[in-house]
Parts: structure tokens; C-alpha cells; sequence
């Protein structure tokens, strides 16, 4: 594993990911675990597959207002956080593993991860009520301490709808708390590379026919 100090989102950090799934592919590639992979796995599993033959992004990369939202707003939850926890957050780069990689929000001291969601106030509400991270971003979170080696991981949900005392709430997991998850993860994204590998040698294959 090899960490590259480079800020999300920018030209050097969309190199790094070529045909790598990340944390934010974990959800898709998870679904029906212990089956075979579904349609939005397959369809995933072939974008990967293209950026790795061609070396170019690809141009399904998906975006909406709430994404756009949430990162405008990420820089406020971070900066509250700091504040909640009475630490920094360091860059969370990209942590390199050849064949997958990892980018968490940021760094927390030396053993932890945050995981930053800008979410409408009905998700927001929901969380609060649950009283622990959203289920839609489980493998994302067991993904980083996968991906980082690190020992926890806090979720960190904003809404700036909501008033002062309220906006931000975090949830914190620890490693052995998911040891069982991590590996079904790593079992399942070996069978998602190889998915991978094989869109990929067809492709290249139709080239030397």
C-alpha cells in the first residue's frame, strides 16, 4: 500500500483511480453478497474495466445537485468537527492498493478516519433518530479501515437547515467492531477485480481478432 498526498477530486487524484474501485464502489459490488453480481455491479465492474484498456476516466462518473451540495458544504462540517473534537483533520489523500484503492475525508490523529455526508434534513433526522451511522454508507466506512489500516472511523452527518446544536452529529466505529464485515469485503472485492480483469481481456481481445 502506498499513501499520495493529493486532495480529492483533483487531475492527480483521478489518475491514481483509474480502473480502481474505492470505498464509494463497495456498496454496488456488496449487494446480493454470496450471488452473483447484479446488474449495477457488472455495468460498474465494465467502467473499470475501459478506464484500465483506454487510461482514460470514464464519462459515466455521476453528479447531482446534492453531491454538488455536499461538496461545497464539506469544508463547514469539517471546520465544526474540528471544533466538536478539538482536533485537525489532516488530508486523506489516496491510499493506493494496487488493484483497489481508498480516499477517506481526512485524517484524524494518528489511528482514525472521517467520513463527512452533507445530506438534506430528512436523512439528517433519520440519523439522529437511529443514533448511528447511515446503512447507505456501511462499506464505505468498512472500506477505510480496510484501506487505511487505521482503527476507527467516525461518520460525521451535517445539515446546515438545522440549528447550531444540531447540524453536526458523529458516530464513531472501531474496528473490531466490524471485523466479520471486513472479511466479507475483502473476499467479495477479490471476486469484483476479477470481474474486472475479464471485462477488460475481452475488450482487449476483440482488438487483437
Amino acid at each position: 500500500m502506498k499513501w499520495h498526498n493529493v486532495e480529492q477530486n483533483s487531475p492527480e487524484w483521478d489518475e491514481l483511480k483509474l480502473g480502481q474501485p474505492g470505498s464509494s464502489a463497495a456498496a454496488t459490488f456488496m449487494a446480493h453478497y454470496g450471488k452473483d453480481f447484479g446488474e449495477p455491479a457488472q455495468k460498474l465492474a465494465l467502467r473499470y474495466a475501459l478506464e484500465r484498456v483506454t487510461g482514460r476516466k470514464s464519462e459515466q462518473n455521476f453528479s447531482n445537485a446534492h453531491m454538488e451540495r455536499g461538496h461545497a458544504q464539506e469544508p463547514i462540517a469539517k471546520m465544526l468537527y474540528e471544533e466538536l473534537h478539538f482536533v485537525e483533520v489532516t488530508n486523506g489523500g489516496y491510499f493506493d492498493h494496487a488493484e483497489w484503492g481508498d480516499s477517506p475525508d481526512g485524517l484524524v490523529d494518528s489511528d482514525g478516519t472521517v467520513e463527512i455526508k452533507s445530506v438534506i434534513a430528512s436523512v439528517h433526522e433519520a440519523t439522529i433518530k437511529r443514533g448511528t451511522f447511515d446503512s447507505a454508507y456501511k462499506w464505505q466506512i468498512i472500506t477505510h479501515f480496510d484501506g487505511t489500516g487505521r482503527n476507527w472511523v467516525d461518520y460525521a452527518s451535517y445539515c446546515a437547515d438545522y440549528p447550531e446544536w444540531d447540524q453536526l452529529v458523529v458516530y464513531r466505529t472501531y474496528r473490531d467492531q466490524v471485523e466479520k464485515e471486513l472479511s466479507m469485503l475483502r473476499e467479495r472485492r477479490e471476486q469484483f477485480i476479477e470481474l474486472i480483469k475479464t471485462k477488460a481481456s475481452e475488450i482487449n481481445e476483440r482488438k487483437a481478432a
